[in-house]
């Protein structure tokens, strides 16, 4: 099991710039396991607290039911578009996926169940410093950090 900490631990610098990510907007897009296998993407919520990465689900929501019957989950940061003629400052996007761990019902706001992520694979896609290359570097807990390089 890999909790948020985890990645902080083993990339720093990595962990840094995908938290910036996630954290510059509040609103994110979960995809969750429908009953019937196909993809379902919703609006969430998700906040980086005590080292774990936790998100909520509102009483009823169907990506609750859909996490409480298949614990896989791709969490996608909000994403904006390069500026033209300044693409080199673009930030790029992440995304985190794994398998929830129930974790009882919501302590603060509105009523609802949350959820912590034990976290399989973090992603950070950007432009290189030119804005010649597409960028995509990702962590997973037994391979580590990597990164690959395309036109």
């Amino acid at each position: 099991m890999a909790a948020w900490h985890d990645v902080e631990l083993a990339a720093p610098e990595f962990a840094g710039r995908v938290r910036t990510l996630f954290d510059a907007h509040r609103h994110k897009t979960i995809a969750t396991v429908r009953a019937d296998g196909s993809p379902r993407i919703s609006g969430i919520e998700a906040v980086f607290e005590n080292g774990e990465l936790v998100f909520g689900s509102m009483p009823n929501a169907r990506k609750g039911a859909d996490l409480r019957r298949d614990p896989r989950f791709a969490l996608h940061s909000a994403t904006v578009d390069p500026v033209a003629g300044s693409e080199a400052q673009w930030p790029g996007e992440a995304k985190i996926s794994g398998r929830v761990i129930a974790a009882g019902p919501m302590t603060e706001g509105p009523e609802g169940e949350q959820f912590r992520a034990d976290i399989t694979e973090v992603v950070h896609t950007h432009l290189n410093e030119v804005a010649t290359m597409l960028v995509v570097e990702w962590w997973t807990p037994a391979r580590g950090l990597r990164r690959v390089e395309r036109e």
